[in-house]
């Protein structure tokens, strides 16, 4: 018999502790910066996550014989996301857990035997009940201070993934680059320069008086441009504009590019802040005294000397066709303002599935910073695994 035993989150006081495990894992971790407790709970609130309406999610804490806390996990899934792939696939994520494989195998056990009566036959982990963009996927290498809302974890946990029997599905690359133009590739300019003759094309940075209109834009270009993503959802314009609403408080329009072709929307470059160089010391709360200091640190003090590059777009059709020089160019020209505050970028989320992407980081002078796997485990152990397909840069 386990001496291990789970708890369902189902009350204020487990839920707090679910988020408390961190705690446990982190207290000597110098570089660690703890997510802030109101980001995880939309996830899990079903009058803040969409996905709750085709969906469910599920968590336990796990606790030793002494009720000494243990770990955690959630599991998730959605009809849309389980049904794009080659079977139904569920999630698990938010999981923390001593170095112990039978701790582990208890709570990557107890998510399967639930994403199994749901219907599913295979788990995908660590991930997220939402978006790619955040609190998705286990770091293997580059053990840096994580970015806003995406994982950090110690390195043994891709151990208790395999162990288990996760396989590799595919990695996730996080690039580092200088902002600077000396890292960019002539090559980058001159398909730039060539653009900006042709009057069809234009470049321009966000506008927050046109909020509505950059939603309808926004979500019109991703859903083209992410089509051929398996696993990625549409959204709609109304979506679109609760996130533009949820990041305004600290949007910087230079760090939002459009581009357009006869004032059609057909790319976009969205990077916001790296708010965790604010909210080290915030130890997960945002109570109305960290709002003020968040915002008098990014707005006044400007601490933030780092971007992430979260979202990177450009409709089919224009592909390869010197768009993403352009919105690197327009982003080049906003960053050699004397008034600019940032140095750094880190390009987030660029899978090893999608090359097109790599060669174009590269291309701008970035380096692999972070690799984090999302792992896949299959119910039937007899069938055959196969990684993430490559995408078809002609598609």
């Amino acid at each position: 018999m386990s001496e291990y035993q789970l708890k369902e989150v189902s009350n204020p006081r487990l839920e707090k502790q679910f988020l408390d495990v961190v705690d446990l894992i982190y207290y000597n971790v110098p570089q660690w910066v703890r997510p802030l407790d109101v980001e995880i709970n939309k996830v899990f609130d079903v009058n803040k996550n969409k996905r709750f309406l085709h969906g469910n999610a599920i968590r336990w804490i796990l606790f030793d014989s002494q009720q000494h806390l243990c770990g955690r996990i959630a599991a998730f899934y959605d009809e849309f996301s389980s049904s794009s792939h080659q079977q139904p696939t569920g999630g698990v994520g938010f999981f923390e857990c001593i170095n112990n494989q039978e701790a582990a195998n208890v709570l990557f056990d107890q998510a399967k035997k639930w994403l199994q009566l749901k219907g599913m036959q295979a788990m995908d982990g660590p991930v997220n009940f939402g978006n790619r963009d955040f609190f998705w996927g286990c770091l293997k290498e580059g053990f840096h201070r994580p970015l806003f809302n995406m994982p950090f974890n110690p390195g043994y946990y891709n151990e208790l993934f395999t162990c288990y029997g996760f396989e590799n599905y595919f990695n996730q690359y996080t690039y580092h680059v200088l902002i600077s133009t000396e890292s960019v590739s002539p090559i980058v300019h001159f398909k730039a320069e060539r653009l900006k003759r042709d009057p069809k094309f234009t470049f321009s940075n966000y506008d927050k008086k046109s909020d509505h209109l950059i939603a309808a834009e926004f979500s019109e270009v991703f859903n083209k441009a992410w089509a051929n993503f398996p696993g990625v959802r549409p959204i709609s314009t109304g979506d679109a504009t609760a996130i533009i609403h949820s990041l305004k408080p600290i949007i910087d329009p230079r760090l939002i590019i459009l581009a357009h072709h006869q004032n059609q929307p057909i790319g976009f470059f969205i990077m916001i802040p790296d708010l965790n160089q604010i909210i080290g010391n915030f130890h997960g709360k945002m109570n109305w005294i960290n709002r003020l200091r968040l915002l008098y640190g990014l707005k006044v003090q400007k601490k933030c000397s780092h971007v992430i590059g979260l979202i990177f777009g450009v409709i089919p059709e224009f592909q390869g066709k010197g768009i993403e020089a352009g919105l690197v160019k327009q982003f080049e020209e906003n960053a050699i303002q004397k008034d600019f505050p940032y140095t750094d970028m880190e390009m987030n989320w660029i899978g090893d599935f999608n090359p097109t992407m790599m060669k174009l980081v590269e291309m701008i002078g970035g380096r692999i910073y972070k690799t984090h796997v999302t792992y896949r485990y299959l119910f039937d152990r007899t069938l055959p695994f196969e990684r993430a397909a490559i995408l078809d840069s002609n598609n």
